[in-house]
This record gives structure tokens, C-alpha cells and sequence, in this order.
């Protein structure tokens, strides 16, 4: 199954949901209108009464629960006494979850998230959390840190992108508004028993006799609501667990991470247990207790016998004993067995060429594999350290990011100075064509993205108001002369996608239900401006469309006309082609490749502006094409 197809799979997932939630409401106005037939009789009024106050409140819970969550995964972490981990941190443990994660999202071709830290858990633990992979946060307890050498790390983390990959965060944080409605019943018992006492005598006994019988009905939503989180999420966990070995192309690192949650004695379960109930089914491991039909995770056993087949339990008890006495150290063991990062493989040369088909592309697409994390830490061994610094600068990665978009002839580059002097001010003008002029000037073509993906979690943190700026002088820059290259074009628009989504993400969060033939126009207009931009020989350039155009909509019949706009003409299309259903939007994305590699070679700026395009209709890809 692809990240198509999961993403068709998740939306079914979602339906099924709905229905699950409805039969939970159904239940609970049942057991209402019960009890107050008991106590009122069949008189239908007050039963009908009940029936609409109950509604009333299981779905302005759900509704007040999902808009508190609006913010993404930041509330999330947040809740669960989550810090963020400082981009110029000095402790080792957050140095190395840090590098961890850049290096896996740069596999994964996905903004680098917000990291954050549960500092006052010991367990071993650690979930994702966001609406898309603008706002995605991966949060990780302080005791992962400490127990978990790099292969267990990676293994952690490469499962909780697993997660962000495959669409589950949405699923997971719509989970959360749902079941706090279906709760609210018995949130509302507990509330009233608690304060029952100051009613008087005969007044409290009749308030905390309406209290219990609100707790007592609560107990059904908690029941639907366990058991919803339980069926939605083991499966899930599953899928992570196998995604992940496959990014890490090692079972050691995850298996060795579930072992350890098995032999210490503090395990994955949180102490902040209230918390942890209501998000248990976002964690790496159990971080409740739960068991049988409720369990929203496979038992510790059967997760670690799918890494290795011949794992008994037993073996649990005695690393359990060994432990007791000398608890695992992580950046100890990274020494004694070696586990620094190896040396990476060269980056192909800026001209060089490679062959891609279509269906690997499609294949790839949110799915990264081990080479693929080996070309990522070719990457970041690549990337200047000038360059990784000035992307963690607060004050200085809104001019690192406006000099990518700069232009290389001076006239040019003088317009664009202009127009972010207009927005921003002289200072960060100035600032984007020196760096574009020193440290950017030759930077490799697959080290753009990247430094973007790295430099976005400290962007997002600059005010809104000055993000606006952004985004404005970005755009001012592309049209600076009416004549800027697709991949700038791209790139202006990728970072626009990203910022905006990271600013309001639930409203961003879509998912797409268009038919291919319900936007042939966008399709036309998206090939044709792919082949211009990729062959200077118009001819070429015709084959090269018809060649795409023949993969997407082969019994149409639309001529290569490209826009007189050129790529401004791509401003209509962008939202169309994102709303496409999962299924329609993986032949866009084969035609594209098809209209890019029609020759059967690829450069590596062409490799690029593919891996930009499919960014901006959120399909991310992995740095290395075909490679699988």
C-alpha cells in the first residue's frame, strides 16, 4: 500500500469514525432518556427534552475540544507538560534528538516539525501530533532520551513519522475531539459531585443522586470511547512499526526500543496519567495500562516478535533483573557500540542525471527507505555549517530564505532588494543578497530544499505580522521581472503553503474528493508549463506534454498550448489539484514525472522542481528518486 492509498484508507478510516461515533451518541441518549422515563415517566416532553440537551452537549464538547486543538500539535505537546527543545541546545540528549529528526524529515522530504520534550517523564515514550506536516510536532519523553541509544532513537522517531506520513495525525486529533464529547456526560457527573455539597441538605442528596446517575451513564461513553480508540489504533501501530524498519532497513533499533519499555521498571506508561488517557492512542507505546479490547496498542510480546520472530518473553524478565541494577545509559552505549553517525555517501554531481519511472516516483512518495536516510545525512554532512547555523538564527533565517529566491544577475537582484526593503526593511534586504552572494551562490541544487525543511520550525516563530511580510516580499520577488524560473516559482510558493498552514492549521486540513476529469484544464496548464520550463526546444517540449497528458487524461485531446502568463498561470491551479481524491492525485503526480523524464534522463535540478511540486501538493518526497 502507497501514500495513496493510505490516504484513501484514511479517509475511510474517517467515515468509519463517524459511524462509530454516532452508535456511541446513540447509546448515551438511550441511557439518558432511560433514567429520566424512570424518574418522570413516559411522559414524551421531558424524554424529548433530554434527548436534545444530551445532543446539545456531546456536540458543542466535541466542538470545543476540536477548537482548542486548532493550533495543531504545539497544544498537544503542551497539554502534556511538553517543552520545546532550544534550537542552540547545549545538552547532549536534546543534541542528538535534534539531529535525529532533521535527518529523518530531510528523508522524508517533510519540514523539519517543532520538537518538544516531556522533561518530567521517565518513561520511555513519544507520540506525533498536527493537522499536516506544516504544524507537525514530535514530542519524546526525557526518559527516551536517557534509556534509547541513536538506533533506538531513530527507530522511535522513524515510527512516529511513519505516522505523519501516513495521515494518521488528523485521524489522532480529530480522535481527541470526538471522544471528549462522547465524555463530556461524565465530566459533567464528576463535576457536580464534586461541588454537590454546597447545595442544602435536600438539595444535595437530589443533586449528587443526578450526579452519580450522569457518572454511571458517562460509563458508556468511556466504553465507546476506549473502544473506538482501541480499533482505530492498533492497526495503525502496526503499519508504524513496519514503516519504520523499512526507513531504517535495521530491526535492532526499534525492537531494542520495546525491549527496554518492557525491562525497566517505568516502562511507556506516563505519570501524568489523566493527560495520557485521552491521547493514549497518539503514543510510540502503552501509556495507560489498558488491556484486552481496550489496548490501543499491540501487546509489547507481539510487537517485538514481528521484529524478531524468535523473541520469547522470558527474555523480558531477565534484561528486566539486569537492568535493576545498571539501568541503561543511551549516549553510553552510542560509544561502547559505535553509533555515530557513519560516514555518508557523496551527493551526484549538480549536472548529473539519473533514470526515474513513474511508478517508483509514486512509490516513494511519503515513503522514504534506508538509502534514503543514508542521502540525508549526506546532505546534512554536505550543508555548510555557516548555513545550518544561520538556520537556527532567529534574527537571520528571513533573509537566508529570501536569498534563495534571489536572483543571479545584479539587475534583478537589485528589484528584488527594492521590494523587500518596501516590506521588510533595508537591514533584512541587504542581509538576503549577501548571503545569496557568499554562502548561497553555489550551493548545491539538493541542498535547497533541505536548508528550507531546516530552517522552517525557527521561521514559524517569528510574528505573524512579520511572516505576512514574508510571504508578500517572497512573492514580490518571484514577479520582480515577469521572467523567474518554475523552481523559484516553487519554492516561493512551498514556503507560502508551509507558513500558512503552520499559522492556521485546521484550516488547512483538507481531503480531497475531486475527479481527474473535473480539472483538465489545471492539468493542461500544470503539464504544458512543466514541459516549457524543462525543454528549450518547443518540439521537445510537446512530446514531453503529450507524454504526461497521456498518463492523466488519455482519451482527451488538449492541445499544447502553454500559458502566455507562463508559470503565473500556475496561481489558478494549485488549489484544484490539491483537492483531488488520493487515487487522482498519484496519476497527477506520474504524469508530472512522465512530462519531466519523457527522455528517460533526470537532472538533478529537474529531480528538484519535481520534489517541489510534489511539496506543494503535499506529497512529500524523498530526496533520492528511484533509487528503492
Amino acid at each position: 500500500m502507497n501514500f495513496f492509498e493510505h490516504q484513501a484508507a484514511a479517509r475511510r478510516h474517517s467515515f468509519r469514525l463517524i459511524v462509530l461515533f454516532g452508535l456511541a451518541v446513540l447509546g448515551i441518549v438511550l441511557a439518558v432518556d432511560l433514567a429520566v422515563a424512570v424518574v418522570a415517566g413516559p411522559d414524551p416532553g421531558p424524554i424529548l427534552l433530554a434527548s436534545v440537551a444530551t445532543l446539545a452537549v456531546i456536540g458543542l464538547g466535541s466542538l470545543f475540544r476540536i477548537a482548542s486543538l486548532g493550533g495543531g500539535g504545539e497544544p498537544v505537546a503542551q497539554q502534556l507538560g511538553g517543552v520545546p527543545v532550544p534550537e542552540d541546545t547545549q545538552d547532549l540528549n536534546l543534541r542528538r534528538l535534534r539531529n535525529v529528526v532533521e535527518e529523518i524529515a530531510i528523508a522524508s522530504g517533510v519540514p523539519v516539525p517543532k520538537i518538544y520534550v516531556l522533561e518530567h517523564e521517565a518513561a520511555i515514550n513519544a507520540f506525533a501530533a498536527g493537522y499536516t506536516t506544516s504544524d507537525a510536532v514530535i514530542a519524546v519523553t526525557r526518559g527516551a532520551l536517557e534509556r534509547l541509544n541513536r538506533d533506538e532513537l531513530q527507530g522511535v522517531i522513524a515510527h512516529e513519522f511513519s505516522h505523519i506520513l501516513n495521515g494518521d495525525m488528523r485521524l489522532n486529533i480529530r480522535l481527541i475531539g470526538v471522544l471528549f464529547g462522547i465524555m463530556m456526560i461524565s465530566l459533567i457527573g464528576r463535576k457536580v459531585l464534586t461541588h454537590g455539597h454546597y447545595a442544602g441538605r435536600r438539595g444535595a442528596v437530589a443533586v449528587i443522586a443526578a450526579a452519580l446517575v450522569a457518572m454511571a451513564i458517562g460509563g458508556i461513553g468511556l466504553f465507546f470511547g476506549r473502544m473506538i480508540k482501541a480499533g482505530v489504533s492498533r492497526s495503525r501501530e502496526r503499519l508504524a512499526d513496519a514503516s519504520a524498519v523499512q526507513f531504517t532497513r535495521q530491526t535492532t533499533g526499534l525492537a531494542g526500543a520495546l525491549k527496554k519499555i518492557g525491562g525497566l521498571h517505568d516502562g511507556s506508561r506516563l505519570a501524568a496519567r489523566g493527560e495520557a488517557e485521552e491521547v493514549s492512542h497518539m503514543l510510540f507505546g502503552d501509556g495507560v495500562g489498558l488491556s484486552g479490547w481496550f489496548a490501543t496498542h499491540p501487546s509489547l510480546v507481539e510487537r517485538i516478535q514481528a521484529l524478531e520472530p524468535d523473541f520469547r518473553p522470558e527474555q523480558l524478565e531477565a534484561l528486566s533483573q539486569r537492568w535493576v541494577a545498571a539501568p541503561p545509559n543511551g549516549l553510553e552505549e552510542d560509544v561502547q557500540m559505535g553509533l555515530a553517525p557513519a560516514g555518508p555517501p557523496p551527493l551526484p554531481g549538480a549536472g548529473g542525471e539519473q533514470r526515474i519511472a513513474p511508478r517508483e516516483v509514486v512509490d516513494q512518495v511519503a515513503h522514504p527507505g534506508a538509502d534514503d536516510y543514508l542521502r540525508a545525512d549526506a546532505i546534512v554532512a554536505a550543508m555548510p555549517e555557516a548555513l545550518r547555523e544561520i538556520a537556527r538564527q532567529r534574527d537571520r533565517v528571513v533573509p537566508l530564505l529570501l536569498g534563495l529566491l534571489m536572483d543571479t544577475r545584479p539587475e534583478i537582484a537589485g528589484k528584488q532588494v527594492e521590494e523587500i526593503s518596501t516590506r521588510l526593511g533595508r537591514v533584512i534586504a541587504e542581509q538576503a543578497r549577501h548571503l545569496r552572494q557568499t554562502v548561497l551562490h553555489d550551493l548545491h541544487p539538493m541542498l535547497r530544499l533541505p536548508l528550507a525543511a531546516m530552517a522552517f520550525p525557527v521561521l514559524r516563530l517569528r510574528p505573524r505580522p512579520e511572516l505576512d511580510g514574508f510571504l508578500d516580499a517572497a512573492n514580490a520577488m518571484v514577479y520582480a521581472d515577469g521572467q523567474v524560473s518554475l523552481f523559484e516559482y516553487c519554492l516561493a510558493r512551498l514556503l507560502a503553503v508551509q507558513v500558512r498552514e503552520s499559522l492556521d492549521p485546521s484550516r488547512y486540513l483538507r481531503m480531497g474528493r475531486r475527479k481527474a476529469t473535473g480539472v483538465r484544464h489545471e492539468f493542461a496548464t500544470l503539464l504544458a508549463v512543466v514541459a516549457q520550463a524543462g525543454h528549450a526546444d518547443e518540439a521537445a517540449a510537446k512530446r514531453a506534454y503529450l507524454a504526461g497528458l497521456n498518463r492523466v487524461l488519455p482519451r482527451d485531446h488538449l492541445p499544447y498550448a502553454p500559458p502566455a502568463s507562463g508559470v503565473v498561470a500556475l496561481d489558478e491551479v494549485w488549489e484544484p489539484l490539491d483537492a483531488l481524491d488520493p487515487l487522482a492525485k498519484q496519476v497527477l503526480i506520474e504524469a508530472i514525472t512522465d512530462a519531466i523524464g519523457h527522455d528517460g534522463r533526470v537532472s538533478v535540478a529537474e529531480a528538484e522542481l519535481l520534489r517541489t511540486i510534489c511539496g506543494v501538493l503535499h506529497c512529500p518526497l524523498p530526496p533520492m528518486l528511484g533509487q528503492h
